[in-house]
């Protein structure tokens, strides 16, 4: 069977590129089709793949600026060819679901969220996508047309597997779409607690991109009031405002390598997750490496993390929420055992098992 894989854009790596990696493992020889390529912003880590672009790549700022060319995403993804594959399984927060894929060609979509700033977070990214004052004004339009092609092109996708309950109910809520669920992948062979670990006099950890819908100012200005010790893992368009926002107890690392991620997670008293997220594979991370979960309690986290058992979570997302779970937190209190115990329900051999056999009985 000839396989070609889709992704959004390979400029950046986090939680959807590590379900990509685990994709390409299980299909080493399918070429990657992608929007847009950024080789340094993800650090070398794809240079060997087979990466095939679209024509954006190759217009002014096509790279570094990909987002000033959102009207024409649509138009760049239905421009690849699969005619000579037997199947394309795209994974997708965005675009790569809208391949137009003729038959006997089958498309499954591994589905990370329905676009969330078409469907949940519209007036959000208006608000805070760095455009003149005059093409905000003309966004909403816009971004109501591109809608109506996102729910066109769900319908011609033949299968959909969604990686959370929570993203299985918003696509059946936007795309009246059914899906099965796979959980995304963590590996446990990497992420594994030392026996050496110290966490009662450890720091908090906290780590992503540093843009708003993160959320990670809630956790800087909450720790900086209850002048507890903070890591900060990860970069963005917000790390140099809460840098400045930040108090001494707090420390910004920037974009790490995962074995630096690793052993911050080991020395962690807990990992934060702030945001509201439709899986949220760093918090299985966390959990494998004997590191319980400070979380938000919605999305993703609530199938994940069970208080009192996993870490805790708080369900208005303050500040004001957040301080008040972290007053009162005792890493102590949790069972290395039980939370390791957790993360193995979804290692990467349980995702390659369910996985191949979603796709060897509908293809």
């Amino acid at each position: 069977m000839k396989v070609a894989l889709v992704h959004d854009f390979l400029t950046q790596l986090g939680g959807a590129e590590r379900v990509l990696d685990e994709l390409h493992q299980m299909f080493p020889q399918a070429p990657v089709f992608t929007l847009v390529y950024d080789e340094n912003k993800t650090q070398g880590k794809y240079t060997d793949w087979d990466i095939r672009t679209s024509f954006i790549q190759k217009l002014p700022w096509g790279i570094k600026r990909y987002k000033w060319y959102l009207a024409l995403m649509p138009k760049a993804i239905e421009s690849f060819d699969f005619s000579e594959y037997d199947l394309v399984l795209s994974d997708a927060s965005a675009f790569a679901k809208g391949v137009k894929v003729k038959k006997p060609t089958k498309h499954i979509c591994y589905c990370h969220t329905p676009t969330r700033y078409l469907w949940q977070m519209t007036d959000e990214y208006i608000s805070t996508i760095q455009y003149p004052w005059f093409i905000k004004k003309i966004a909403k339009p816009f971004l109501m047309r591109q809608k109506l092609w996102d729910y066109k092109v769900a319908q011609k996708v033949d299968f959909f597997i969604a990686n959370s309950l929570e993203v299985q109910s918003r696509i059946k809520k936007y795309y009246d779409r059914n899906s099965v669920v796979i959980y995304p992948p963590v590996d446990t062979n990497f992420f594994f607690p030392a026996s050496d670990q110290l966490k009662a006099n450890g720091y908090f950890l906290t780590a992503g991109r540093l843009e708003p819908y993160k959320k990670i100012d809630l956790v800087v200005k909450a720790l900086k009031e209850l002048d507890k010790n903070l890591v900060v893992a990860g970069s963005g368009s917000l790390e140099n405002e809460l840098m400045l926002e930040s108090g001494k107890n707090i420390r910004f690392l920037g974009r790490v390598t995962d074995e630096k991620l690793r052993d911050l997670y080991r020395g962690a008293q807990a990992f934060i997750f702030p945001s509201l997220e439709d899986a949220g594979i760093m918090m299985l991370e966390s959990l494998a490496m004997g590191t319980p979960v400070i979380a938000y309690g919605k999305g993703g986290a609530l199938e994940f993390i069970k208080p009192g058992q996993h870490g805790e979570l708080f369900y208005e997302q303050t500040k004001e929420s957040l301080k008040t779970v972290l007053e009162n937190f005792d890493p102590s209190k949790y069972n290395q055992e039980e939370l390791v115990k957790q993360a193995e329900r979804f290692s990467k051999q349980s995702f390659r098992s369910q996985m191949n056999s979603f796709i060897y009985k509908e293809t």
